[in-house]
């Protein structure tokens, strides 16, 4: 729903903006006699004129129409940025249109007695063997052996590749560290170490598979000459007092506590999976019950924040957002695109959560959000100041804690 709202900036906050106009203005102004800046208003005025301020003024006025337009019409949801267009201007004031979007009206349908079930948060034996199984493989040691080279084995080898007996670039590593069966290397190769030893050497005649990315050597058939230095085996401890020891978890000292203590880590962990699973499906199901036109600005916005926090997401990880586009042969258009139908799903949502919240009259009282934000402050190990600052003050805090009340209106059975 869009709503225009005409804002007229004129008398006394009009010669404010045209003063504020003509002293920037005055600063760059060549008149003789002057220095910049110095000129009296009159002498400007009289060589540069009013109009040559009015544009430079109705910029300066801008947010003073913004205020007023909110001030006239608090008691309209705008749920985006208001366009903004100008309509007239003259030495008497100026005028702007405010292209304003309102919140959409929403119709529930049926939001409680949804039969939405939330799945089996149990751990399975297999689950925790292998939980344990790779704590094990955390704590394995790497130690020289004696033998020859096995499955599972690291080889520390020299290598160099030559195609019709010409070393190729990339071809070559030394004191490289391989582990026979991680295919790292391509086909065939890690397969024809197995059986050497320490000081062996050998030359491995392999051809390059034909979807390489190298156009020199996909389909190639070529020869590495390798060199062994040391095999070394992977040893991984038993469960025993010192592998217990080792973990530094507070009461485990034999397999049973072991076991137990996974299991309701891997129970915990189902159980917020499942639990983000079970409001989702919650949501959707209301959401499919539920009418409303969205903005499509609305949707615009949120995708901008989307990106913004896939950006923020990037440089945790070193990159940046330039260098995804190019990794993976994209741009912000293809990105936006693969948001959207996100961001509609989280705009939609949103909305009718605040429509359960209206309903069902929830409100979240001043001493209610205090209590809250104390909570959670002394949960991130923050002050309530820090965290307020952080999270966006107490009215974030009334709208977070009205949301998880609706949701919880969710999940009745009637």
């Amino acid at each position: 729903m869009a709503k225009e709202i005409t804002i007229k900036v004129e008398g006394k906050e009009w010669e404010e903006a045209m003063d504020k106009a003509f002293k920037k203005a005055n600063k760059n102004a060549k008149i003789p006699g002057f220095r910049p800046g110095k000129a009296p208003k009159e002498i400007f005025l009289k060589k540069y004129g009013k109009e040559s301020l009015m544009m430079d003024a109705a910029d300066e006025a801008i947010h003073t129409a913004y205020i007023k337009m909110l001030e006239d019409n608090k008691d309209l949801e705008i749920v985006a940025q208001p366009e903004l267009n100008l309509k007239s201007l003259d030495e008497n004031g100026v005028e702007f249109v405010f292209k304003l979007t309102l919140k959409p009206e929403v119709k529930l349908g049926k939001y409680k007695g949804l039969k939405v079930k939330k799945e089996s948060t149990k751990a399975t034996k297999e689950e925790i063997d292998e939980t344990i199984k790779t704590m094990r493989e955390r704590y394995a040691e790497s130690v020289t052996k004696e033998g020859s080279i096995e499955e599972g084995d690291t080889a520390v080898i020299d290598f160099e590749g030559f195609k019709d007996d010409v070393a190729f670039d990339g071809g070559k590593g030394e004191n490289y560290s391989l582990k026979i069966g991680s295919h790292t290397f391509i086909p065939g190769f890690e397969e024809a170490l197995i059986g050497l030893k320490a000081g062996d050497t050998k030359d491995v005649e392999l051809t390059f598979p034909e979807d390489y990315h190298s156009e020199d050597l996909k389909g190639q058939s070529v020869v590495f000459k390798v060199k062994v230095h040391e095999v070394k085996e992977t040893i991984v401890p038993e469960l025993n007092k010192e592998f217990y020891e080792d973990l530094g978890m507070e009461g485990i000292q034999d397999e049973e506590s072991l076991r137990k203590q996974v299991e309701e880590n891997i129970v915990a962990r189902k159980e917020r999976d499942a639990e983000n699973k079970y409001i989702d499906d919650l949501l959707k199901a209301a959401m499919d019950h539920m009418k409303v036109d969205v903005p499509e600005v609305m949707v615009d916005e949120e995708t901008h924040r989307m990106i913004h926090q896939y950006e923020d997401n990037l440089k945790m990880q070193g990159l940046t957002l330039e260098q995804f586009y190019q990794f993976t042969n994209s741009d912000e258009a293809a990105l936006k695109e693969q948001m959207k139908e996100e961001a509609l799903n989280r705009v939609k949502s949103r909305l009718l959560l605040e429509e359960i919240a209206k309903v069902e009259k929830i409100e979240i009282t001043d001493e209610e959000a205090d209590k809250e934000a104390s909570s959670l402050a002394e949960k991130y190990g923050m002050s309530k100041e820090e965290f307020l600052n952080a999270f966006g003050g107490v009215e974030m805090v009334k709208y977070d804690a009205m949301m998880r009340q609706a949701i919880e209106i969710l999940k009745e059975e009637k």
